[in-house]
């Protein structure tokens, strides 16, 4: 029997930060994800989680620990594809570490995922980001913070772990405004900076201050901002423009949602999907077509195109209402 304690140390510790790039949030995520699997399985074999074998971890047990996590804890399709996938990338770590798991391997790679609905993204429309951006207060530090990382993430359309993993030499002035993001999977793109962006990446870098921090926005104490700060800060920032724009009342804002956004924007500037997915970091560009979705005016250009049927009109009559209850008698 193969202890599970070190195979899972060391695809979390090394495997996922180290050899694969993974971003914080992944390794968090894929982390809770095994506690969830390994407290299930410790009730199943009854032993503890750190006594647990390799070789008991089998397709039958993934597929109830599946089946369990829609039933028992109502996790959506979605959340129980991502936990499954999780189990997976360790399965194919163990091929190479423990060849004769190689089969049991395969048994759980073979369990497919489950359809989700596809639903249309949430974005804001121009009005609506621009009352998000004039809520901070200038006239304070952390206002213009706000406002310089609001209209980045806007413009650049930047994933929330992108905007606070910035470095702030990231930021590359000459010859032109660029910032420069390493993206999902250790892709890298240049972006180039809109001429207001950077008069507010100006303003904030006046006011930084020192800090040993490397990364471009700190909070109040020269620490890096956290994705559950950056949240919070939104969000009361989206309430303040909700008094001056009533369309962000019932709306719940996220910061995936400034992506969102700024896909539309660049949609419907150039009309091309491939630059949409360029600016974005995607690496396929199936993952882009969502917003070709979401753009009602691609739909208008396509009913504008079509040639209407021609076809043959009448005029209906109702029956007279006597004849009509004689024949129902």
């Amino acid at each position: 029997m193969t202890s599970i304690a070190p195979h899972i140390a060391a695809f979390l510790r090394e495997r996922l930060p180290l050899q694969r790039g993974a971003s914080e949030h992944t390794c968090d995520s894929y982390a809770y994800a095994f506690q969830l699997l390994f407290m299930f399985a410790s009730l199943r074999y009854r032993v503890t989680p750190s006594a647990l074998n390799l070789e008991q971890i089998d397709a039958p047990l993934v597929m109830d620990f599946l089946q369990y996590l829609e039933t028992d804890r109502h996790n959506s399709p979605r959340t129980r594809n991502a936990r499954l996938v999780a189990i997976k990338s360790f399965m194919r770590f163990i091929e190479h570490r423990v060849p004769a798991l190689l089969e049991q391997s395969r048994c759980i790679l073979a369990i497919p995922a489950k359809r989700t609905d596809t639903r249309l993204i949430s974005y804001l429309s121009v009005e609506e980001m621009q009352a998000v951006l004039n809520a901070p207060d200038l006239q304070r530090r952390d206002g213009i913070r706000d406002r310089a990382m609001l209209h980045l993430c806007f413009s650049a359309g930047l994933r929330v772990s992108e905007l606070v993993n910035l470095p702030i030499n990231a930021i590359e002035w000459q010859p032109s405004a660029n910032v420069r993001i390493m993206g999902k999977g250790r892709r890298e793109r240049l972006l180039p900076l809109w001429k207001q962006t950077c008069v507010d990446l100006r303003a904030w870098l006046a006011v930084r201050g020192p800090s040993s921090a490397q990364e471009l926005f700190i909070n109040a104490h020269g620490q890096p901002l956290t994705r559950s700060g950056f949240e919070y800060i939104l969000d009361k920032h989206v309430g303040a423009a909700a008094e001056h724009c009533p369309a962000l009342e019932q709306r719940r804002i996220s910061p995936h949602s400034l992506r969102h956004s700024a896909a539309m924007m660049v949609l419907r500037a150039t009309g091309d999907i491939r630059k949409v997915s360029l600016w974005l970091g995607h690496a396929d560009i199936q993952t882009t077509e969502v917003y070709l979705r979401a753009d009602p005016t691609e739909n208008l250009d396509v009913m504008g195109a079509v040639v209407p049927l021609s076809l043959k009109r009448g005029r209906f009559r109702a029956p007279d209402r006597l004849i009509a209850s004689l024949r129902s008698a």
